[in-house]
């Protein structure tokens, strides 16, 4: 009697051995191989490595900003640091005119300084040509071309001389450019030196 009870509860626990089997799914080893490779590539996935691109791109675009603008501001200090004090000596010529000996010109920068406005500098400058000999401050513009700095008038009026346009890059202590008075223009170009200080 008792073994004909072991056998029936040997039997009952075999069948309900069988049936949790039956239940639960087992992975072959080549899903769980497959499985750990999905897993892995998921942390390299293309929209994994985008963000990480985006986020790298965006740490040295801010870098960059700064980096320029930290380098725009040191070039225009160095600039009216360069045209205090600059002496602009060279000749002009009048267009429409065969002059074989352009005639000579003379501007005095005796102070430069970078106002708040982009690309806005206050010059006071003493000018010489032809019969003008005028001290006058005046707030030009000087626009960069690459590295080169380029003075920018555009109908700009100076008191007692007349309206002025013009268009001169500075290189190497030296300036050239063209120039023009009310109906007249020309060429301009010459040597920069600096005043001897007092």
């Amino acid at each position: 009697m008792v073994t004909d009870m072991s056998r029936y509860l040997y039997s009952l626990i075999c069948i309900f051995i069988s049936v949790s089997s039956a239940r639960v799914p087992q992975c072959s080893a080549q899903e769980s191989q497959t499985s750990g490779i999905i897993s892995e590539n998921s942390k390299n996935s293309p929209v994994s490595e985008q963000r990480v691109e985006s986020t790298e791109q965006g740490k040295a675009a801010g870098k960059g900003k700064a980096a320029g603008k930290g380098k725009a501001g040191n070039r225009e200090t160095k600039l009216a640091e360069y045209l205090t004090g600059a002496i602009f000596s060279g000749q002009f010529t009048i267009d429409g005119k065969n002059d074989l000996n352009p005639k000579p010109e003379e501007y005095t920068i005796a102070k430069c300084e970078k106002l708040n406005e982009p690309d806005l500098y206050r010059l006071t400058a003493r000018i010489k040509y032809g019969q003008v000999d005028s001290e006058v401050p005046m707030d030009i513009k000087i626009l960069w071309s690459g590295n080169t700095p380029v003075i920018t008038l555009d109908s700009l009026w100076i008191p007692g001389m007349g309206t002025f346009s013009a268009r001169v890059l500075i290189h190497s202590s030296r300036y050239a450019g063209t120039w023009q008075h009310d109906a007249v223009g020309g060429h301009m170009f010459g040597m920069i030196k600096k005043t001897v200080p007092k």
